[in-house]
């Protein structure tokens, strides 16, 4: 299996008690993927390691999780700021027009007017709307807000984004 095909859904911060369970920060919009009997792959080094979830719930904002073979400190302790990964097949499908992050980051940005602008490297969470943050040779960093008026076309496949920026946000008079 190609590494580049796994998909973040949580991150292991830390353990709980002593026989084993671990706090998990869910990093997808479907925390109720986390159930009893689903199987995350964990990455360490090149090698994947399978953990099945035995018993989850939340807990202060996160979630508290038992995994199949984790029965004490020790071995919970192993796993901290480990990631439980997903394959791309297994992602819960999204509404049309919508997109993983990871589908976006990379793309080439394209302007209507301007053509290219340079590469979308990083997405800011605003609350209101998403800001993707690309990095262009000539106009330097680019916040462009994700938003029906700037964002014209999402060529998945192809990789693209098409922009068209409203004044002022380049800078320019």
């Amino acid at each position: 299996m190609d590494l580049g095909e796994l998909v973040k859904v949580g991150k292991i911060v830390g353990t709980h008690g002593y026989k084993g369970s671990v706090k998990v920060q869910p990093l997808t919009d479907f925390p109720e993927r986390f159930q009893a009997g689903q199987r995350y792959l964990v990455q360490r080094g090149r090698e994947l390691m399978e953990l099945a979830i035995s018993d989850c719930s939340p807990y202060r904002g996160q979630l508290l999780m038992k995994f199949a073979g984790v029965d004490d400190l020790e071995t919970a302790e192993r796993l901290r700021n480990f990631f439980l990964n997903v394959t791309i097949d297994q992602l819960h499908p999204l509404p049309a027009g919508t997109y993983y992050h990871f589908q976006l980051i990379g793309m080439r940005v394209e302007d209507q007017d301007r053509g290219f602008l340079g590469q979308l490297t990083e997405i800011l969470e605003t609350g209101a709307n998403d800001v993707y943050v690309v990095e262009s040779d000539l106009y330097g960093e680019i916040l462009i807000p994700a938003i029906p008026q700037v964002i014209m076309a999402v060529d998945v496949p192809n990789q693209r984004l098409q922009v068209k920026l409203m004044e002022g946000m380049l800078g320019e008079p």
